[in-house]
């Protein structure tokens, strides 16, 4: 069973039962990559010719991924690590956790040196109604995660986790995140801030395996306990996803309160609904919002049935093998 308190008998690698665990560590090592390795200077002369409409949209974005990366790396190391038994997980755990502390000192990097008023920006999370509320989602989950021990041995125990598993993967890494990912990209398909859009690709490529994991490790936890396989249980699991987008929705409307050139709330929006469609099938629950994607450039990014391929198609996308040697990709269009 990959859920339970891991003792000495559950220390060895070998004999491995969950090898896709062990698959996804490996390619997160070849993911491995380093924010300053990014040049931003290019990205500061199209601040200067950007809308305030366009920074605003950045300064939101950034007052929400700053802390929201280190809430992640909390979840994983006190809400999922101590209840898995598994020692591959463990493993990609371990990585995963260093890369959500790169994805918050990447973040650091570009508050450091965009000319913005970092005070501001570290309090809007505070002080945006939306914002906030979406945290306060967030730390429900949190709170029972950090705060209290779960008797994994015990249904409701297993179902909690479940529950915080989905509320920080699917719906903070793998619905929230993407709807800000895709905003940020959407300056370099403008060709503005082609830099920050390096950057964010790399962060993306990490998280469609933090996402990978966290599904496939739902749906082990699922096949392991059919008694959790339950009409009342999954469409508790689904409204937990929509209440996550209902909030999301609301977001975006802050976000984007005029729109920018090619942008606005509603497309946003559609594009939010179109992937939580996506995560909803990839959990094995039905489609909630028949929704279409805006966003057609963004469909390699969103579509998880295509991860392998996805990483083979970035344009900005580069591989470090396990003896430490970088692996340069040819551009593919």
């Amino acid at each position: 069973m990959i859920l339970g308190k891991a003792s000495p008998e559950d220390m060895n690698l070998h004999p491995m039962k969950y090898k896709w665990a062990y698959d996804l560590y490996n390619q997160a090592v070849r993911n491995t990559w380093f924010p300053h390795e990014i040049a931003l200077g290019e990205d500061l002369n199209d601040w200067k010719s950007m809308t305030e409409d366009e920074r605003h949209a950045v300064k939101f974005l950034m007052a929400f991924f700053n802390p929201a990366e280190l809430i992640v790396n909390r979840s994983l190391a006190l809400g999922v690590y101590p209840y898995l038994k598994s020692p591959e997980c463990h493993l990609y755990l371990a990585k995963q956790m260093f890369e959500e502390a790169n994805h918050c000192v990447s973040f650091e990097y570009v508050l450091e040196t965009f000319p913005f008023d970092r005070e501001t920006i570290f309090n809007l999370h505070l002080d945006t109604p939306s914002m906030k509320v979406k945290e306060d989602y967030i730390n429900r989950y949190l709170r029972r995660m950090t705060e209290e021990t779960l008797d994994i041995e015990t249904v409701e125990g297993k179902k909690d986790f479940v529950r915080n598993l989905v509320a920080t993967n699917v719906v903070m890494e793998g619905i929230w995140f993407y709807s800000g990912f895709m905003v940020a990209l959407s300056f370099r398909q403008r060709n503005q801030l082609r830099n920050f859009g390096s950057m964010i690709n790399w962060v993306l490529r990490d998280e469609s395996l933090h996402l990978k994991f966290g599904i496939n490790l739902i749906h082990t936890i699922l096949e392991e306990n059919p008694d959790l396989l339950t009409h009342e249980f999954a469409e508790e699991i689904k409204n937990i996803v929509v209440e996550g987008v209902d909030l999301e929705v609301a977001y975006n409307n802050d976000l984007f309160p005029k729109g920018i050139l090619g942008l606005n709330a509603d497309y946003v929006n559609q594009y939010v609904k179109y992937v939580t469609d996506r995560r909803l099938e990839e959990l094995g629950l039905q489609k909630h919002y028949n929704a279409t994607n805006p966003a057609k450039w963004m469909s390699a990014a969103t579509d998880v049935y295509e991860l392998v391929n996805f990483f083979e198609t970035q344009n900005t996308s580069y591989e470090v093998d396990a003896r430490g040697h970088s692996k340069e990709k040819p551009p593919t269009e």
